[in-house]
């Protein structure tokens, strides 16, 4: 089997309502799949705006189960293009009980299970404390037909026990889908991750939206990429302004490359930890 596996993201801009953004996005995974690709993660919340704009009721609504009506159209439409999808959706797990969750679905269509983003901010701008509980089902990897996936979402990028944890856990391509708006995080997008690629010798798919909403100011831009485990860019950035699919090539082989380099890339992995001692 080919150590090769093409991957897609997409960037894009709020839609104006939840059926045409998700509609869009069925779109985005076709012509994926036409291209190639066996893989695909959307942005965080991707079929809704980024309401944590502002702190209103209203945007409950939003909130579905998980699986639930969107992670099955969606689990239908894996099976027919045989691709495996990292669906990031906000949750209703009950009534009060709501997360900021990725679900995970496999090139069959059958649902492998979900993440729920773990830190949760709450500044300007950013007020998801009214929107999210932090997650509680740990740092899953989920074994699908392109090799092991983990996730982390948005804000987690900045705390690299989780990263670490994917790792351990044997993660070979991990996603951050996110929300980021111009300013600080502007230096970090384009350092964490790379640098949390190279930490814990994986592939990472990142995915930011583009655009101003008219919830607020935050003008997203864009920028996703992948990084290989050298910690360099695969192919371009995606574009600053405008609606983009990301589709590259990740040559998973460079995975074992990496760990092999140096000692202490080895002892760093999960398997160094397991030995056969000759007595």
């Amino acid at each position: 089997m080919s150590d090769i596996v093409r991957a897609a993201l997409v960037q894009t801009t709020w839609t104006g309502d939840k059926e045409s953004m998700i509609k869009a996005h069925e779109d985005y995974a076709r012509d994926a799949a036409a291209q190639g690709a066996k893989v695909i993660c959307f942005q965080e919340l991707f079929y809704g705006p980024y309401f944590c704009q502002v702190q209103e009721a209203e945007y409950y609504e939003y909130a579905e189960s998980i699986p639930g009506p969107t992670t099955e159209r969606f689990q239908a439409l894996a099976a027919e293009l045989g691709m495996v999808m990292v669906l990031p959706m906000y949750e209703k797990e009950q009534e009060g009980v709501l997360y900021n969750t990725a679900a995970v679905v496999d090139a069959d269509g059958s649902y492998l299970g979900k993440y729920r983003k773990h830190h949760i901010p709450q500044v300007k701008g950013f007020w998801e404390k009214f929107y999210f509980r932090p997650g509680n089902l740990g740092y899953p990897v989920f074994d699908t037909a392109v090799g092991k996936v983990g996730v982390y979402i948005c804000y987690d990028r900045h705390f690299p026990e989780g990263w670490r944890e994917l790792g351990l856990g044997g993660a070979q391509i991990v996603f951050n889908p996110s929300a980021t708006s111009r300013g600080l995080s502007s230096y970090l997008w384009q350092l964490e991750q790379p640098a949390s690629a190279v930490a814990n010798e994986y592939f990472v798919g990142a995915i930011n939206r583009v655009g101003t909403e008219a919830l607020g100011d935050n003008d997203f831009y864009g920028q996703s990429y992948f990084a290989d485990p050298e910690g360099k860019f695969v192919g371009d950035v995606g574009d600053t302004h405008d609606p983009e699919l990301i589709v590259r090539d990740l040559d998973l082989g460079l995975i074992k490359t990496v760990r092999e380099r140096w000692q202490f890339y080895r002892d760093r992995r999960p398997e160094s930890y397991t030995r056969t001692v000759e007595l």
